[in-house]
């Protein structure tokens, strides 16, 4: 099955996105949410390409969609997909995930989640 990010882009909002992860973050996951805040701030970044900009809205759009390939109510797996897809936008845009990206989401993942479990963190820096 061939997945096209460019259709979800238009569901893809900052204030749908934080919307989103602020209802469901807790749902979500340390992983899922970490993989989230590293794409929405590598976005904001000044420098960051227009076709990496294009992934990061593909990718936060079929996160934020409410039709996407597994949906999000389903117990156990319903995030899988979007952890997925968002895995696929991280690693295609790696190299514009700086330490000012991780410091911004880690930041905003110990404001919501507390003290946070750095082998959670690192398992995804790794697949950077």
């Amino acid at each position: 099955m061939k997945l096209s990010f460019r259709k979800y882009a238009p569901s893809f909002s900052k204030p749908r996105f934080l919307k989103k992860v602020n209802k469901y973050f807790r749902d979500m996951g340390v992983k899922t949410t970490y993989s989230a805040l590293l794409l929405y701030h590598a976005f904001e970044r000044r420098d960051i390409p227009l076709y990496a900009k294009n992934i990061i809205l593909g990718v936060l759009g079929y996160l934020i969609s409410p039709i996407d390939w597994l949906p999000d109510f389903t117990p156990l797996f319903g995030y899988t997909d979007d952890l997925g897809v968002m895995a696929f936008g991280l690693v295609t845009i790696a190299c514009y995930i700086n330490d000012e990206v991780r410091i911004k989401a880690r930041k905003q993942l110990k404001n919501w989640f507390g003290e946070l479990d750095l082998e959670q963190l690192a398992e995804v820096d790794a697949r950077l």
